[in-house]
């Protein structure tokens, strides 16, 4: 990174790098802390399986709200108060989470998790500003690293925090994280003073719309992220209920193992930042469309239930994962090229629109199990990277031809 005039010259650039690249780790963990604790949760508060899903869906939808009308505010708003606020709202939302013994207070809890976490996307954008235009793809990689290692490992020390405790101790792990965090940011990250603070909200908001329908590399990475992430979000719900059923009776703690495994697909972040740094978007676009869908192929190999099958099951967790990291990162690079004075509202705007298709995944993974197991969840998991691929490929002959 290049810090600009903001930087404190008692840290260095690499030491906020670093910093940032853990924070965005933390906040994003708690999204997915209640993914594979879906059924107990359910369990304990009384939720039908059907509508299981709500229990990971409204902490996304608050998150999409967040992104969508607290993230445009980093072009407004000194960026480290905005990232302090929201990470105190965070705090609270956890604590409400681990004494919640009823649906109605979970659910609000959930919602206002979500919202606070959205902080996570004015780091990334502080971040871009703070870095050169040839190598921002590798920063923005290294945040995505952070951020994907956050997600995949939330799920694992849930399970496993929930195996020795319960699950109300996993919220308020987190809660003390993000305290811890918090403080820590406090004392060592510079102040961003964004270029246009004379701009009004309602001006803001409204010029959202514009950039929406006058910004096509916006709208075309938003749909093919939303459906990638439609496919994560589904397969991470509803692969907990699969691994706890009589096809493979694993425990939590051994659903935690499994997890991990999930975590090595983050490595794809940084080498698809460098790709896009060399021009190269298009060939690592289709590649990792192409790893997601056959993600949800692979598992249907071998007759299921067998150490064997359980082993493709993980390799599958590991392509899904390093397929939808990859596009994420290529995404976020292609806004982040764009004008600097609108990359809050940018990056706001393709957030909201992923989290719609992750949204409807978790959703989905729930329903689909429920209703028709492993073999319907698949079927409809491999549907939603398809469609990132056809509408990717349609775009892309159509500009070829133009040329």
């Amino acid at each position: 990174m290049q810090p600009q005039d903001t930087t404190s010259p008692t840290v260095p650039a690499r030491t906020i790098t670093l910093l940032l690249g853990l924070t965005v780790g933390v906040i994003a963990a708690n999204l997915y802390y209640a993914q594979p604790l879906v059924a107990l949760i359910s369990e304990s508060l009384g939720i039908q399986t059907s509508s299981a899903g709500l229990v990971v869906t409204l902490t996304q939808i608050g998150y999409g709200l967040g992104v969508l009308f607290l993230v445009p505010l980093g072009d407004l708003v000194e960026n480290k108060k905005l990232i302090l606020a929201l990470m105190g709202l965070t705090i609270l939302a956890l604590l409400g989470l681990g004494v919640a013994t009823h649906v109605a207070p979970y659910f609000a809890a959930a919602l206002f998790l979500g919202v606070g976490t959205s902080a996570v996307q004015i780091v990334v954008p502080y971040a871009a500003h703070m870095t050169a235009e040839s190598h921002r793809g590798r920063v923005v990689g290294g945040l995505m690293s952070g951020l994907m290692l956050g997600i995949m490992l939330s799920r694992p020390i849930s399970s496993l925090l929930t195996d020795m405790f319960s699950w109300h101790a996993v919220f308020f792990l987190s809660a003390s994280l993000m305290l811890l965090m918090a403080l820590v940011l406090f004392k060592f990250l510079p102040p961003r003073k964004p270029e246009s603070q004379n701009l009004h909200y309602g001006r803001l908001l409204a010029s959202m719309g514009k950039l929406l329908i006058s910004t096509p590399v916006l709208r075309r990475r938003g749909v093919y992220q939303a459906c990638m992430f439609g496919a994560f979000s589904l397969f991470w719900t509803a692969v907990p209920l699969y691994l706890m059923s009589p096809t493979y009776h694993l425990s939590q703690s051994a659903i935690a193992l499994f997890a991990f495994a999930g975590v090595a697909g983050a490595i794809s972040a940084p080498y698809a930042g460098k790709l896009a740094d060399r021009g190269l978007t298009t060939p690592a676009t289709i590649i990792a469309m192409l790893s997601a869908i056959a993600s949800f192929g692979v598992t249907h190999l071998l007759e299921p239930g067998s150490l064997t099958a359980l082993g493709v099951l993980v390799f599958s967790a590991i392509l899904l994962d390093a397929g939808i990291t990859a596009t994420l990162v290529l995404g976020q690079r292609a806004i982040f090229s764009l004008k600097p004075e609108y990359r809050g509202r940018l990056n706001g705007l393709y957030v909201a629109i992923i989290f719609v298709g992750g949204s409807i995944g978790s959703y989905a993974g729930a329903w689909a199990y429920s209703h028709g197991g492993w073999d319907l969840t698949t079927k409809i998991g491999a549907l939603f990277p398809a469609v990132a691929l056809v509408y990717f490929l349609i775009e892309w002959i159509t500009d070829f031809r133009r040329k």
